[in-house]
């Protein structure tokens, strides 16, 4: 490292410790590395360490970093128009509102702006709420929506345990996961059947008539993509239907190619009345958010003003960002690209070094959303590390990230898992190249097992 990067880096680190608040993190326990840029699948540091990034960011950089096509129309929005406030009507923000609603599924035609996926599911709350006159919504175990008020509390997981006040009216549920089924399901059907019938059983005991919404992620991501049976997600929409609730997607990690489909509820023909949606859908070039709303529940706002705004919906240099990366998605087939790199490349590729691996529980996925499950015991299924664990208790899943890095990919770990998750345009070479590092990596895994 030269002198010139040496005092950059020192610049950076040191403004980052006296000033930086980071999310998720004792702050004096943490040392982030230092990023000096990115291109495409790779981004790097300022000793010229290079990073082959499976995370894709925090699972959005679905078209790479520094895609030009999406730069250049950030570039040219900001020499035309910069912002204007929600309230009018703007070229750039009809035409990405546009863009959506031609991709989302059955009547989800208009298109409510947000800055990110938390404000989304806040906002799809509110509606489903005021449209039904109802309280409670139903939300699963395993799942995460977000840090806000309502979004946390809707969250399945341990983030949820410190933000937790008890008061929004929701109520969680056990869904459908069959290597660790709750239900004690030894298929797909007997999980699907199972968790269908203890949601119904749920929603009868906590009174339909209270009930404004069941929110789900189409696929579970932070819990360890979690893909749903065969089955599930229409035996929801046909309760919703039963009951009058409001069925809420949350496809803010799965939405825009990420699965191998515009929307992750393409792979199962399922409409819900809501969908919400981020992160891909500007490859978090500039950070955009909304919720795409059916017919039905657009009606109830047509005379009635809808009581939630925010100063920059639909900001024009997100809409910008947005418009870009849908074509550039389209004309560049990045969707297929993902179905295809997911069905010939990832899913055969892990499951290969799966067989190798006795660490490696399971291996699920989608296009370029694929998880391990890391195991301390293959028979017993005990994980590799407990839940929510910490400290000494994470010690494996530590020494295997560090494993990862130190072979140059950057990795998503959560739990006891990996997370797969490359840019949906990833090279078959970069594919190739982050796989041959798990690999080697997973004998880190393996040496913990009981």
């Amino acid at each position: 490292m030269n002198a010139e990067a040496a005092d950059a880096l020192a610049a950076v680190k040191d403004a980052d410790r006296k000033h930086v608040f980071h999310s998720w993190s004792a702050q004096e326990l943490i040392d982030p590395l230092a990023v000096a840029g990115a291109e495409g699948s790779y981004f790097w540091d300022y000793e010229g360490n290079r990073f082959l990034d499976f995370s894709s960011a925090l699972v959005y950089t679905n078209i790479g970093y520094q895609h030009p096509k999406v730069a250049a129309a950030i570039a040219e929005q900001s020499a035309r128009l910069c912002t204007v406030a929600p309230g009018f009507a703007v070229d750039v923000r009809s035409e990405a509102a546009r863009l959506i609603a031609e991709r989302t599924p059955g009547d989800l035609d208009k298109i409510f702006f947000t800055n990110a996926g938390a404000e989304a599911v806040e906002n799809a709350v509110r509606m489903a709420r005021l449209h039904t006159g109802r309280p409670k919504v139903m939300s699963a175990y395993r799942s995460y929506h977000g840090a806000t008020s309502t979004a946390i509390n809707l969250t399945g997981d341990a983030r949820r345990f410190g933000n937790d006040t008890a008061t929004a009216g929701v109520v969680h549920f056990w869904g459908p996961f069959l290597y660790r089924s709750p239900f004690h399901a030894t298929t797909e059907a007997e999980e699907c059947g199972r968790a269908l019938r203890h949601l119904e059983d749920t929603i009868v005991f906590e009174g339909p008539q209270s009930i404004a919404a069941i929110i789900l992620e189409t696929v579970g991501g932070a819990p360890g993509v979690l893909v749903p049976p065969a089955g599930y997600l229409a035996g929801v929409r046909a309760l919703c239907d039963r009951y009058g609730i409001v069925f809420i997607l949350d496809e803010v990690m799965v939405g825009f190619g990420r699965t191998g489909t515009w929307f992750a509820a393409d792979h199962w023909d399922v409409t819900p009345d809501l969908i919400c949606f981020a992160k891909g859908i500007t490859s978090g070039y500039v950070p955009l958010g909304g919720v795409a709303i059916s017919a039905a529940i657009a009606e109830t706002f047509a005379r009635r003003p809808y009581p939630g705004g925010l100063t920059y919906s639909g900001h024009v240099l997100a809409c910008a960002a947005a418009v870009a990366t849908i074509n550039t998605m389209e004309e560049e087939d990045i969707v297929g690209q993902s179905a295809r790199t997911g069905a010939e490349l990832l899913g055969p590729g892990l499951r290969e070094i799966a067989a190798r691996h006795p660490s490696v529980g399971e291996v699920r996925g989608l296009g370029t959303f694929w998880a391990l499950e890391l195991v301390r015991d293959a028979d017993t299924r005990e994980p590799l590390v407990p839940y929510n664990a910490s400290g000494a208790d994470n010690a494996p899943m530590a020494a295997f990230g560090a494993a990862l890095k130190k072979g140059g990919l950057w990795p998503l770990l959560a739990g006891n898992r990996m997370h797969v998750a490359p840019p949906c345009n990833v090279s078959t070479e970069d594919v190739a190249k982050g796989l041959a590092v798990l690999d080697e990596a997973l004998s880190v895994a393996d040496a913990h097992m009981a």
